[in-house]
C-alpha cells in the first residue's frame, strides 16, 4: 500500500479524561455483542484508558471480543462494515494472536476492536490491566503521566508510543499475576 488513510497515520494525542467515554464504550459494547453473537464465546469487554474512569487516554475505544477460532475473524468485515469498522489485514498488523478492526468516524479513529480467543495470554492481560488501573488511583496516576510524557515523545509513532509503554504495563501484570485468572474462574 502506497497510500495510507489519514486515520491510520493518525499522530498520538493523549487527551484529558472524558466521562462520555465510559457510555460510548458501553453501547459499542452492547452494539459489538449484539451484530457479533454468533461467533463470541464471552461477553465483549470495554478495556484500555478509556475504560478507565479519569484516565487521560487517546480519544479512541478500545474493545475486545473472543471467539473460539480467529478464523470467525474473517467473518466479521461484513456485519461491521456498516458501521465503519475496517478490518486490518493480519499480515500488516503483525500479532499472531489476535485480528484486528478500526472504526472510522469522520475520517479519524474512532474505536478499536481487539478479536482473539479467551485462552489467549492478552485476553487476561488486558483485563487484568484494566482493572489494575481502575482499583488503584495512585497507579492509575503514574500510569497518566507515562503516557503524556510518552504522546509527546512519540506523537508522529504510534507503534513506538506502544512499545516505550511495555515496562509499565509488563510491572503491573506481574505485580497482579493471577488475579485475571481468579476473576474468570468466579464468573
Amino acid at each position: 500500500m502506497t497510500e495510507w488513510p489519514a486515520w491510520a497515520t493518525e499522530r498520538v494525542e493523549v487527551q484529558d479524561a472524558d466521562d462520555a467515554w465510559q457510555r460510548h464504550g458501553e453501547q459499542a459494547r452492547r452494539r459489538l455483542g449484539r451484530v457479533l453473537a454468533p461467533w463470541l464465546v464471552a461477553p465483549v469487554e470495554h478495556v484500555g484508558s478509556t475504560a478507565v474512569p479519569g484516565l487521560p487516554a487517546k480519544p479512541i475505544l478500545d474493545l475486545q471480543v473472543a471467539v473460539a477460532d480467529l478464523a470467525h475473524a474473517s467473518q466479521f468485515s461484513t456485519v461491521l462494515a456498516p458501521d465503519g469498522w475496517h478490518r486490518v489485514p493480519p499480515k500488516l498488523d503483525a500479532r499472531a494472536w489476535r485480528r484486528f478492526f478500526v472504526r472510522v468516524v469522520d475520517g479519524r479513529r474512532d474505536a478499536h476492536l481487539h478479536v482473539m480467543t479467551q485462552a489467549s495470554a492478552r485476553w487476561a492481560e488486558q483485563l487484568t490491566f484494566r482493572d489494575a488501573l481502575r482499583s488503584d488511583t495512585r497507579l492509575a496516576q503514574s500510569y497518566a503521566e507515562l503516557k503524556i510524557t510518552l504522546a509527546t515523545q512519540h506523537a508522529d509513532d504510534r507503534e513506538a508510543y506502544s512499545a516505550a509503554k511495555t515496562a509499565f504495563i509488563r510491572a503491573v501484570l506481574a505485580a497482579h499475576e493471577g488475579r485475571g485468572l481468579e476473576r474468570r474462574e468466579r464468573r
